[in-house]
């Protein structure tokens, strides 16, 4: 039996017997306005991730989904709540975060060797050119190492971004709608990719998109927060088996049911 199947069955079986990887606590953030009075974003939100978890976090534009993930790095400050990593402040955990927007943010003048090896600059250990190198083969990038970001494609730059991500070496991902500027068929395939190298190295990720199958696909939970302020109206596990083939998936019932649910719970007004 492997790691990830045998992580997955401990969590399934005895739910409480891991950790807490992330742990959010009643977290409600306010962002400032003209007028001068602060626009409630995120309000009242817990939240536990576990290690080596994957859970996607779905809800409507402006509910708090990117605010969520940039409190977790640092980037932003509560109003109220807390969020911990590992137990301790985000800010003295940074270096156990690894952060992923949708756009690549790729260096332009900068070979698809040297965009990777700039996550390494920024990690724990240094990168020899023998772990490069197998990287850039995990990664399906051998032959495009000296290559720039322009001559790539979408799917590729993506890859080279979370070739960055794994150079870095974080124990966690935080993904902000990472795959949702690529076409569908490309994006389906970044999924499998994504899945792939979670498998490979089981570390949490937090995964935010606007694709409900997408995130019914990808996760062993997905969370629904409200139109703002953002509050958990479902968190929902995904019981279905891994690997995932998404083209058996959409003839799946149990598939079909959780996507219908997710929308269901979606399906909100705004508060007043």
């Amino acid at each position: 039996m492997s790691a990830v199947v045998a992580l997955r069955q401990e969590r399934s079986d005895s739910p409480s017997a891991l950790p807490a990887k992330i742990a959010i606590r009643h977290l409600s953030v306010d962002y400032p306005s003209p007028d001068g009075r602060p626009v409630r974003v995120l309000q009242d939100v817990s939240l536990d991730v576990a290690p080596g978890e994957f859970v996607a976090v779905v809800g409507p534009s402006g509910c708090g989904k990117s605010t969520l993930l940039r409190v977790l790095s640092g980037l932003l400050q509560p109003a109220s709540g807390t969020a911990a990593i590992d137990g301790r402040g985000v800010a003295e955990a940074s270096d156990r975060i690894g952060f992923m927007f949708q756009r690549d943010t790729l260096l332009p003048w900068a070979s698809v060797e040297d965009n990777i090896l700039i996550g390494a600059e920024l990690g724990p250990k240094r990168v020899d050119r023998a772990r490069l190198g197998e990287l850039i083969a995990f990664l399906k990038l051998k032959g495009f190492e000296k290559h720039r970001p322009h001559e790539l494609s979408g799917g590729m730059r993506q890859r080279v971004s979370l070739g960055r991500l794994l150079a870095y070496e974080p124990e966690i991902f935080l993904m902000d709608e990472p795959f949702g500027a690529l076409d569908s068929q490309t994006k389906a395939a970044m999924g499998r990719e994504l899945l792939r190298i979670w498998s490979a190295h089981q570390r949490a990720v937090l995964f935010v998109t606007h694709d409900i199958e997408e995130a019914v696909t990808l996760a062993d939970r997905v969370i629904v927060l409200s139109a703002r302020p953002g509050r958990i109206r479902l968190d929902v596990q995904v019981d279905l088996e891994r690997p995932r083939d998404p083209k058996l998936l959409r003839r799946d019932p149990r598939f079909l049911s959780l996507v219908e649910r997710v929308w269901g719970a979606l399906d909100v007004q705004p508060d007043l």
